[in-house]
């Protein structure tokens, strides 16, 4: 038996499937689950880490077997249920420094994963690349998902506090499409994020899912490594890490692919007006689409026809009308808008999404 195994049989982490049982019927239910699977966040790389063809959960990780023996077997089996039912997407203020990666849950001990550990499952991604984010639904709400990287004076050696975050989200979207049936690992939201550029080494990527129908709001650390990577996950399993592939199977159906193109169409002084143009580029005709970019200088969206609009900071996302959602291979529409803005206009990146 392998030193590591060791530890966390130490740890007692070994839970049997009348364990299980019992930990499911004493624990208070929530309303609604789901946790980051794509960068992963510490419960749901901790869940994976532990898996075995027993039914028990051994977590061969030291950090993850640290955070179990803390918070008990609760953290693993509820690994999508990081939340306050008050949270309301408060940040600052609410959620207490040093456990922001707990999000200071009431309703599981999640204290373990606040642990100031080097040694968390990490992602392995490049900075200023792109990178497909997957969010579990477990139970499927509306909402929007912001999230923070750390800045380049945080240590994995010291509590996580909110000094530690930069100021502003850099990505955030709100009801992106999602695939799957709730209630199992294979249904989450998905969308495509630029990552922030400039970044080297260990960093956390910290994201809230804050829900639009209620106050319950989600918390997470996802412990990344910016070192040229695309999606590599080392640090879990019996191996020690790997590394494992990133996920290669495209959400939805394969052939359902589409691109996003922008052209500016006038400005003004204090505006201008643009238009997105969306393509069917994949093998398979779409029912739906989304489309996001982000302003780089404060603007805001004062009109939009041809699509329905959200924007959250900087961060705009466009659903397709009832009537221009539907596009045959190779099939194209476009929607137009026009822009506030506080300066000259500035060239949009947008990314598109099926539905």
């Amino acid at each position: 038996m392998g030193k590591r195994r060791r530890r966390a049989l130490a740890a007692g982490a070994v839970l049997g499937p009348a364990m299980i049982a019992g930990a499911l019927l004493t624990a208070a239910p929530a309303s609604a689950h789901g946790a980051m699977m794509v960068p992963g966040s510490r419960t749901y790389l901790c869940w994976k880490d532990g898996l075995s063809p027993t039914g028990q959960i051994v977590p061969h990780n030291p950090a993850c077997a640290a955070a179990v023996a803390q918070s008990g077997p609760n953290s693993l089996y509820n690994w999508f249920a990081v939340l306050r039912s008050d949270g309301a997407g408060r940040t600052r203020g609410f959620i207490p420094d040093g456990k922001l990666c707990s999000g200071g849950a009431v309703v599981y001990d999640f204290s373990g994963y606040d642990l100031a550990r080097d040694d968390w499952p990490v992602t392995h991604l490049t900075s200023g690349g792109e990178i497909e984010f997957r969010y579990n639904k477990w139970a499927a709400h509306p909402g929007t998902f912001r999230t923070y990287v750390t800045k380049d004076s945080w240590s994995p050696t010291r509590p996580l506090s909110w000094d530690d975050l930069e100021d502003q989200p850099f990505y955030s979207v709100t009801d992106p499409p999602s695939v799957g049936s709730p209630g199992n690992e294979d249904a989450y939201y998905h969308w495509n994020a630029r990552l922030p550029s400039g970044k080297s080494g260990r960093h956390i990527l910290y994201t809230v899912w804050q829900r639009s129908d209620s106050n319950e709001t989600f918390y997470g650390c996802s412990d990344v490594v910016f070192d040229g990577g695309n999606g590599e996950v080392t640090g879990v399993g019996e191996d020690g890490g790997g590394p494992t592939d990133p996920p290669t199977d495209p959400p939805g159906d394969p052939g359902k692919v589409c691109k996003a193109g922008y052209r500016s169409t006038g400005s003004w002084n204090g505006g201008y007006q643009g238009e997105i143009t969306v393509t069917n580029t994949g093998t398979l005709p779409l029912a739906g689409w989304m489309a996001h970019f982000t302003f780089a200088n404060g603007e805001t969206v004062d009109s939009l026809w041809n699509g329905s609009f959200t924007q959250s900071g900087p961060d705009v996302t466009v659903k397709n009308a009832a009537y221009n959602g539907s596009l045959a291979v190779g099939a194209s529409t476009t929607f137009g808008f026009t822009v506030k803005a506080p300066t000259s206009p500035t060239a949009l990146e947008p990314h598109c999404m099926t539905s």
